[in-house]
């Protein structure tokens, strides 16, 4: 992460002072960070005008019986209306921009909201044709809105990514807690969060000059005074037993009079912000961490949407599949379809179905080709296999092979989304962690394939395929399916 440059201001001047009863300065932070100031104005603007444009278009395809002031009049409630909602639902709280899913469950919680408000109006007031208008519109806002915050949020990743638009952090821990909170955040850059400095708390004859490649400023007790030099925007704490109870609320304390944010790095990892909420209990704020598994309506909807979603794609890929398989089967010697025995949900053995793209046989030459394996797990995989046949290539590369497993979607075999199908040799392997892969069903693309592909080491594919089955939701299901799309385009690490 860059270390320099961030896109804010230094806490001093974004404060106003006010003396207290004891003749005290207290700082009150009053401006935002700069990245808020011009990311959450954008916000609503943008906001505003999906709004009145998917009002407009509605008006375009219902049109009203005499158009006049009246009906601009109209798309200007509308949008105000819109924006007010979203609001409402916290879309313009800095802490749920700009990183994860937060931004766009709120734009679908929003069209909810809105749809049913539009129900009651449409039922008290009997506006029939309005509120079909309506209606229209809300969906096309839905989906200009979440276009253009995801363009939005682009274009704050590239500032992020060039050490622009960061927030600049202070953490304070122990090593491997505080190294553990390095490397997360140094993994991306899209959260905006930049360790500038270091507070050790076994560190005391200072022969600790570095963690990660991030200087040590000072012990726990030097945790003020760096805050002063360094003028942090964020001090984040790494589940450090001396800052605990009232040490722990006085340091919140001057933090808060310098307008610096305090946060609470957990000991757990790879839990998705929705299965963490705090638990008030006797005067404690106790942090409770949900179950991973997914409730019974949760996983009937995920196999419905696997159902209309993956038979909706099978009627629309039908014909181009009947094309490549005319292909495979011209182009080389062989069946069109190859079929592998895979390990799904619970253990339960299936055959796979893929397009082939190797010669036929390719399994049988798989020892000979055991030296030049370049997997560092169970998995076997050579970047220019000799085996794969040209077209198979071109198949690869654009994941086409793969269109026949919308098959085992329909059939309950596999999901759309959900963690690689390994093979049983593979899976006789696994230790007891990555065993928890099979409790839901494999997918024909996951975080796995958004994230890498073939380019990722075995334990950076059991990592996302981890955090795929404790924090899968259907927002996450959706956010996937969207960048498959854009990683497949692109064509990278597919092999």
């Amino acid at each position: 992460m860059a270390k320099g440059g961030s896109d804010r201001m230094a806490p001093h001047d974004s404060l106003f002072s006010l003396r207290s009863t004891h003749g005290r300065v207290v700082h009150h932070a009053v401006v935002p960070r700069a990245w808020q100031s011009w990311y959450v104005p954008a916000a609503l603007a943008l906001d505003a005008v999906a709004a009145a444009a998917g009002f407009a278009v509605a008006l375009a395809v219902l049109p009203p019986a005499a158009p006049g002031l009246l009906h601009v009049a109209e798309i200007v409630v509308f949008a105000v209306l819109w924006t007010a909602l979203v609001a409402l639902n916290h879309g313009y709280d800095a802490r749920l921009l700009g990183a994860g899913p937060d931004e766009f469950r709120i734009i679908m919680r929003t069209a909810i909201a809105a749809f049913a408000l539009a129900g009651v109006v449409v039922l008290m007031l009997g506006y029939v044709d309005g509120g079909r208008r309506v209606v229209i519109a809300i969906g096309l806002t839905a989906l200009l809105d979440a276009g253009v915050r995801y363009v939005l949020r682009q274009q704050l990743h590239r500032r992020r990514a060039s050490g622009r638009s960061v927030q600049r952090v202070l953490a304070v821990g122990r090593a491997d807690g505080v190294s553990l909170l390095v490397d997360q955040l140094s993994r991306d850059t899209s959260h905006g969060l930049d360790v500038v400095g270091v507070c050790l708390s076994s560190n005391r004859d200072g022969r600790i000059a570095k963690v990660d490649g991030v200087p040590v400023e000072g012990g726990v007790d030097d945790v003020m005074d760096v805050v002063r030099r360094l003028r942090p925007d964020v001090v984040a704490i790494a589940s450090h037993p001396d800052f605990s109870g009232m040490r722990l609320r006085r340091l919140g304390w001057e933090l808060d009079d310098l307008g610096v944010e305090l946060v609470l790095v957990p000991g757990v990892i790879e839990v998705a912000g929705p299965r963490i909420s705090v638990r008030p209990a006797a005067g404690l704020s106790l942090l409770q961490v949900e179950r991973p598994a997914g409730s019974r309506s949760s996983l009937v909807g995920k196999r419905i949407f696997d159902l209309v979603l993956g038979g909706f794609a099978l009627l629309i890929a039908a014909i181009p599949m009947l094309i490549i398989a005319v292909l495979v089967r011209t182009t080389s010697r062989g069946p069109a379809l190859f079929r592998q025995e895979r390990v799904g949900e619970g253990g339960r053995h299936f055959r796979m179905l893929k397009f082939r793209t190797m010669v036929d046989g390719a399994e049988a030459l798989v020892d000979d080709l055991a030296d030049r394996n370049e997997s560092d797990g169970p998995l076997f995989k050579i970047k220019d296999d000799p085996r794969i046949t040209p077209l198979g290539r071109w198949l690869r590369r654009l994941s086409l092979d793969e269109l026949p497993q919308l098959v085992n979607v329909l059939s309950g075999d596999m999901s759309l989304v959900g963690p690689r199908p390994p093979l049983a040799g593979e899976v006789a392997q696994y230790d007891d962690d990555v065993v928890r892969r099979l409790r839901v069903k494999p997918g024909i693309t996951g975080l796995w394939q958004v994230s890498g592909r073939s380019d990722l080491s075995w334990e950076d594919s059991v990592l996302l395929d981890l955090r795929y089955v404790d924090n899968w939701s259907p927002a996450m299901d959706l956010m996937i399916l969207w960048k498959t799309f854009r990683a497949v385009t692109a064509v990278r690490g597919a092999y």
